[in-house]
C-alpha cells in the first residue's frame, strides 16, 4: 500500500519570512526608517521534531516565534501548518487552528493572570474555545497537573505562591489545555535557576514522547539547545545563517558566527575547536551591512564578504551555512 502523497510533508514550512517595524522620522520631512526585525527565514520543522533556534539577543528568534503563530503579522512571506496557510486564515479559522499552536513564554510569572488560580488558569483555554462541560474540564484539569508533575492541591493557589519552576510548570500545563500539536517554546527555561532548567527540559523530553509534540524551541543558551533539538538554526541580525543537524552544528560548524557562539560557551574541557571569537556589538538593524551582515565582526571577512549576499552552502545532508568561505567542522581562513 503505497503511502498518503502528504506523508512527507513537515508539520511547519516557513518560506521568506520578514517583518519590518516602522520607525519614527528623525525629522517631519524625513524619510520613515525601518527596522528589519526578521528577513527571508525560511526552514521546516518535521512531526515529532525540535528545532532549535539560537542566536545573540536581539536577532529576532523571539519575532520569528511569534510570527509563525501569527502572534504579530508578518511583512511578508509564508506560513504554512499541516498544509494551510496561517496567514491567509480569517479570525475565525485563525480562532480554531490556535488551538493546535500553542506558546511557552520567557517568564512564567508574567504570562499568568495573577488574579486567577491554577485551575483557572488551566481551564480558562477550554472555556474560551468552548471544548467540553464542567467535569470533562476537571477531568482534563487533573490530567494536565499529573502531567506537569503538580498535583490537585495546587489548583487552588495563585501565581505568587508558586516557586519559578512551578509557575513554568503551570504554564505548560495551559499551553497543553487544548491538546495542541506544536509549541514555540520562547525561552522556556532561561528565568530558571540550572537545577531547575534541568528538570523543566525533561519534563518537555517526556510530553514530546507521550504527546507526540512537536517543538520550535528558542534560545540563547546553546548548551540547553544540544539537550532538547535534532536540528538547530542559528541566527544572525534576523537572518538564518547556519541550520543542520544537532551534531553537525556543534562538532561541523561551517559559518564563522557558529563557531564564535560555540566558542562564547565556558568549557572545563583541553582546547577549542577554532580560533573564532565574536568581537564588537551587533550592528543596528535599521541600517544593517550590505553583503553578509556578519562581515563587520567576522575574522576572516574579505572584500567580497561586504558586497555581495552568500547563499546558502551545502556541507552535508540537511546542513547549510551561508558563508563565501564555509568549510564543514573549520570556517577555515580563506586562502
Amino acid at each position: 500500500m503505497s503511502a498518503p502523497a502528504n506523508a512527507a510533508e513537515p508539520l511547519l514550512r516557513v518560506d521568506n519570512l520578514s517583518k519590518t517595524f516602522p520607525l519614527s522620522r528623525k525629522s517631519l520631512l524625513g524619510e520613515r526608517r525601518l527596522l528589519r526585525a526578521v528577513d527571508d527565514v525560511s526552514f521546516s520543522i518535521a512531526r515529532g521534531e525540535t528545532l532549535g533556534l539560537v542566536g545573540e539577543s536581539g536577532c529576532g528568534k523571539t519575532t520569528t516565534g511569534r510570527l509563525v503563530l501569527r502572534l504579530i503579522e508578518p511583512t511578508g512571506g509564508a506560513v504554512l501548518f499541516k498544509g494551510i496557510d496561517v496567514l491567509d486564515r480569517g479570525p475565525a479559522e485563525m480562532r480554531a487552528l490556535r488551538r493546535e499552536m500553542q506558546i511557552i513564554f520567557q517568564d512564567p510569572f508574567g504570562a499568568l493572570n495573577p488574579r486567577m488560580t491554577a485551575g483557572e488558569l488551566i481551564i480558562e483555554p477550554l472555556v474560551i474555545h468552548g471544548v467540553g462541560d464542567s467535569v470533562s474540564r476537571e477531568r482534563r484539569l487533573r490530567r494536565l497537573l499529573d502531567l506537569v508533575g503538580l498535583t490537585t492541591h495546587h489548583a487552588g493557589r495563585f501565581p505568587h505562591e508558586f516557586s519559578g519552576g512551578q509557575r513554568q510548570r503551570l504554564c505548560i500545563a495551559r499551553a497543553l489545555s487544548l491538546e495542541p500539536a506544536f509549541l514555540v517554546c520562547d525561552e522556556a527555561v532561561s528565568a530558571l535557576d540550572v537545577s531547575v532548567q534541568a528538570q523543566i527540559l525533561n519534563l518537555l523530553q517526556d510530553l514530546k514522547r507521550e504527546l507526540g509534540l512537536t517543538y520550535l524551541f528558542i534560545s540563547h543558551d546553546l548548551g540547553v539547545v544540544r539537550h532538547i533539538a535534532e536540528r538547530v538554526a542559528v541566527m544572525y541580525l534576523g537572518q538564518i545563517v547556519e541550520m543542520g543537524p544537532r551534531l553537525a552544528i556543534f562538532e561541523q560548524s561551517g559559518h564563522p558566527y557558529t563557531q564564535a557562539l560555540l566558542n562564547s560557551v565556558p568549557s572545563a574541557g583541553k582546547g577549542r575547536r577554532s580560533f573564532f571569537t565574536v568581537k564588537g556589538d551587533v550592528p543596528s538593524a535599521i541600517d544593517p551591512p550590505s553583503g553578509c551582515r556578519f562581515h563587520t565582526r567576522c575574522p576572516i571577512a574579505r572584500p567580497i564578504c561586504s558586497t555581495t549576499t552568500p547563499p546558502p552552502v551545502a556541507l552535508g545532508p540537511g546542513h547549510t551555512a551561508a558563508c563565501h568561505f564555509a568549510a564543514p567542522g573549520n570556517a577555515s581562513r580563506p586562502q
